[in-house]
């Protein structure tokens, strides 16, 4: 299993856009074969950040997910442009 933690800060006057963009990802994706978790979360404090929290069977799974048709049109179209900053994680967990 792999874990990908990716946290966003969105462009000022884009939130609810990024919100609803969201949105629309989060079902495709946690339909998705290989896709254990997908939750996203926004900041108490910070309404611009969000935190990004997957969980994927293996690089494979994370490499269709990329590659689907929703995270095309959700992601790189929709919410990438929309970004400030992205700081993707990748983690893989402790055995035991």
């Amino acid at each position: 299993m792999l874990c990908l933690v990716v946290t966003y800060v969105i462009k000022s006057g884009h939130e609810d856009e990024a919100v609803g963009l969201f949105q629309k990802l989060t079902g495709p994706t946690r339909a998705e074969p290989g896709c254990r978790m997908y939750v996203v979360h926004r900041s108490l404090t910070e309404p611009r950040k969000f935190l990004l929290y997957e969980q994927y069977d293996d690089q494979a799974a994370i490499d269709a997910h990329r590659a689907s048709p929703h995270f095309a049109q959700y992601a790189k179209e929709g919410l990438f442009p929309l970004i400030e900053s992205r700081n993707p994680e990748t983690y893989e967990p402790l055995p035991g």
